[in-house]
């Protein structure tokens, strides 16, 4: 490393947690997120950290603040700093983090502050209650008047993410559009790809999600800290009620948590001016990015990753460091089926630890700023176990596009690096998509629909003629619950030009 290299480190994280059971009392987002950058900052141990903040940076959430950012900066009492906003998505924390280590390293930020917050549960509740919820960010300004506020056409500095539809027309056409029935299905062809029986998957994937529950139990800030044993996970219950086949509730993420975090991120020479003790410090080695081909449909199969493969292989490269070098691990776990796919493309033992947290079923899953909790954590461990290496991957979209970082708490013998891998990823193979198809076809994978515990449809990806891929629909009572207890991945039958798979063989 020379020395007159800015390098970066992250210096402040907090964490925090709303339990408010009423809505009408419960704090917004905006509040958890003050609390976070508050709680960081002490975290640093310098008095002086806020002061010094020339941007924040805020992962976008499923509210309408049109710059959180600057209504935060208004209630630090910092005027004239740079504000940032991503895009919907689980992949833009490590995404905005990275893009602040490069702008730390060259030069263009002294100091940045990122941060995000959900009340998915509050919201939740005030749905349930009729309740509406006024969070704005003018309402959330003390001394501010609403009525006058410009925070409606107050733009972000800095933008971070894209608009671009993940969904094909084939997909929507079918009625497919939602996480909870992309990733099941991914699910069913990791499950056929590995020649599992129905009923020895399950208790893999339970036996999997059971040790993420057991990581939970001993995180200060998970949300679920009860113990769950692999058949509470993989037995519907009145709790663990049955959603998308092959998944019950608790393998899905936890969408319902009232969670904030924050990051504070500076240069080892500008933490030093501050006094921030080195034992605070910990540094990103590389990261690297890579999205698979936007349309599920048009990947070459359903249980693999190109993007993640190759985002990871550059990583251990530019890091020069091994998976066998990692002390902690912690992939994106929406769902069972996206660690298994990571696991797999980045060449991790499933047996081995896979999260810090306990995952987004019982860590907590607050929409797009899990990652920001499990980064806040990974720095947690890595300040008492400063030899360690630790590997934090990011996911979003529909196991689209992914963010991987390798972080230690010693400092790196190279400059931070990065690197895009996506024109290697766009040149992979893509399938043809039929949009509709009358004739005969060969179920690829699957998921069975529930509502109130009964198998309302299936959503079936299936191959035609020369590999070409459509989608079609299963609603016969009889062949559904056939379906869940049975392999229909690799069978036939035939769709009638309307979607309807039927004659299955």
């Amino acid at each position: 490393m020379k020395k007159n290299s800015r390098i970066p480190v992250i210096v402040g994280v907090a964490q925090v947690t709303q339990r408010e059971d009423d809505p009408s009392l419960a704090r917004e987002p905006l509040d958890l997120m003050a609390d976070a950058i508050r709680n960081a900052a002490n975290d640093t141990g310098s008095a002086r950290v806020l002061q010094a903040v020339d941007s924040l940076r805020v992962v976008k959430g499923m509210w309408g603040y049109s710059n959180p950012a600057r209504a935060l900066a208004q209630r630090f009492d910092l005027s004239g700093i740079e504000t940032g906003l991503t895009s919907l998505g689980g992949n833009y924390v490590q995404s905005l983090a990275t893009r602040s280590f490069l702008d730390i390293q060259e030069a263009k930020n002294q100091l940045i502050v990122l941060t995000g917050g959900e009340c998915g549960r509050t919201q939740a509740k005030a749905q349930k209650a009729d309740l509406e919820l006024h969070w704005n960010p003018a309402d959330s300004v003390p001394g501010r008047d609403p009525t006058t506020s410009d925070d409606v056409d107050d733009h972000p500095d800095l933008f971070l993410g894209s608009r671009q539809s993940t969904r094909h027309d084939a997909e929507l056409r079918r009625g497919i559009r939602y996480p909870i029935q992309y990733y099941p299905i991914f699910e069913t062809a990791v499950r056929y790809s590995n020649g599992e029986t129905v009923p020895a998957h399950l208790e893999r994937i339970a036996e999997l999600w059971a040790r993420f529950s057991d990581v939970a139990v001993e995180n200060p800030d998970a949300w679920i800290r009860r113990r769950f044993s692999a058949p509470e996970i993989a037995n519907p219950s009145s709790f663990n009620r049955l959603i998308s086949h092959p998944y019950p509730k608790l393998m899905n993420s936890n969408n319902h948590v009232d969670q904030g975090a924050a990051l504070i991120i500076t240069s080892t020479d500008y933490a030093k001016q501050l006094g921030i003790p080195e034992e605070r410090w910990v540094y990103p080695f590389a990261a690297t990015e890579a999205w698979d081909h936007l349309c599920v449909s048009e990947r070459d199969n359903l249980h693999s990753s190109p993007a993640i493969r190759l985002a990871a292989s550059s990583l251990f490269a530019q890091a020069g460091l091994g998976v066998e070098d990692l002390e902690y691990v912690d992939l994106y776990s929406c769902f069972p089926s996206v660690v298994q796919v990571a696991a797999r493309e980045i060449g991790l033992d499933l047996q081995r630890p896979l999260t810090v947290t306990g995952g987004l079923t019982f860590a907590g899953g607050p929409w797009n700023n899990y990652v920001m909790h499990a980064v806040a954590r990974t720095v947690d461990l890595l300040r008492t176990h400063s030899s360690g290496r630790a590997l934090v991957t990011a996911n979003g979209g529909l196991l689209t596009k992914h963010a991987l970082c390798i972080y230690s708490g010693t400092p790196p013998d190279r400059p931070f690096s990065y690197n895009n891998l996506q024109s290697e990823v766009d040149a992979t193979f893509r399938r043809i998509v039929r949009t509709e198809h009358n004739g005969e076809a060969t179920i690829e994978a699957y998921t069975v629909m529930y509502e109130v515990g009964r198998a309302q449809i299936a959503h079936v990806a299936c191959l035609v003629d020369e590999g070409e891929r459509t989608w079609a629909n299963v609603t016969d009572p009889e062949t559904l619950l056939a379906m869940t207890q049975e392999e229909f991945c690799g069978r036939t039958g035939t769709i009638d030009g309307k979607g309807n798979l039927t004659a299955l063989n």
